[in-house]
């Protein structure tokens, strides 16, 4: 195949690895679930009930299978980005991992995290805080223009923080998630780029109904990847003027839940609130 190929039958790709995500998730979810709650590693939600947490590990899993199985079809050119983006989902995931395995919660917020880091004290939030740093700068690097580095690396590891910031209820992330990524299709139906989001997309659509149930708890580990999926299509996608204005909003975002508290917010909207509680159980 070649790339001409590739861009002129962008929608109907987009809709095979979405369709490919959903379908490895859909077989593998309560594999995955089984194996993590088989472990021990649970916690009560909100009725009492013991569930898996990190079970956003399918996210990167999904991915993983459809980018591999696709892999020698794809175009040269367009190879690079494949692995670009599993190491961003690899390593993202990895920290949420590590932070929903043996995170403490007597640090809350990415300032107190920082704060205790430059202290010498190092908790598992400031690991990711640091990580996803280290993390963005290299896959900023791999994108191309090396003047907008520090412009895509905030990008990347204030997208990821955002997600994890809106996983406070089940199954908001999820949806803030499937929001965006519907803009950017909507926005950018043409681009290639696109095709590789929607593996994640695809795995999260089969996710999300055990989500919110409350049977099973994304965590860190799928918070982050799917902040670091959207980090990186919005590195890919936008113009470097959309960017700064992403990154404003970013930013904005970030101080006002140091300040105040997002959930209460959303409950004391009716809207927003009729739109958190859609779906759960």
């Amino acid at each position: 195949m070649n790339s001409y190929h590739l861009q002129d039958n962008v929608l109907l790709y987009t809709a095979v690895f979405f369709a490919g995500g959903w379908l490895f998730c859909r077989l593998t979810v309560k594999a995955v679930m089984n194996m993590i709650a088989e472990a021990g590693f649970v916690r009560p939600n909100y009725r009492g009930d013991e569930i898996p947490v990190g079970a956003g590990l399918v996210f990167f899993l999904s991915a993983l299978a459809v980018y591999t199985a696709a892999f020698i079809f794809l175009p040269d050119d367009f190879q690079y980005k494949i692995f670009s983006n599993l190491l961003a989902l690899a390593c993202f995931t990895l920290l949420g991992l590590i932070d929903d395995v043996w995170g403490s919660r007597s640090v809350t917020g990415i300032k107190g995290h920082l704060l205790s880091l430059c202290r010498g004290r190092l908790t598992t939030g400031g690991l990711k805080a640091a990580g996803g740093g280290v993390m963005g700068l290299l896959l900023a690097a791999s994108a191309g223009d090396w003047t907008l580095i520090p412009l895509n690396a905030l990008i990347i590891a204030l997208s990821v923080n955002s997600i994890n910031l809106m996983d406070l209820r089940p199954g908001r992330a999820g949806k803030v998630f499937l929001l965006l990524w519907l803009v950017l299709l909507a926005a950018m139906p043409g681009r290639v780029e696109m095709i590789l989001t929607a593996v994640v997309a695809g795995a999260l659509m089969a996710y999300l109904p055990y989500d919110m149930k409350a049977r099973a708890m994304m965590g860190d580990t799928g918070a982050n990847a799917l902040g670091a999926c959207l980090g990186m299509a919005v590195v890919w996608l936008l113009e470097t003027p959309y960017k700064v204005v992403y990154l404003l909003l970013l930013i904005a975002f970030h101080i006002f839940t140091e300040k105040y508290s997002l959930t209460r917010i959303i409950a004391e909207n009716r809207l927003l609130n009729y739109l958190d509680e859609l779906g759960r159980g």
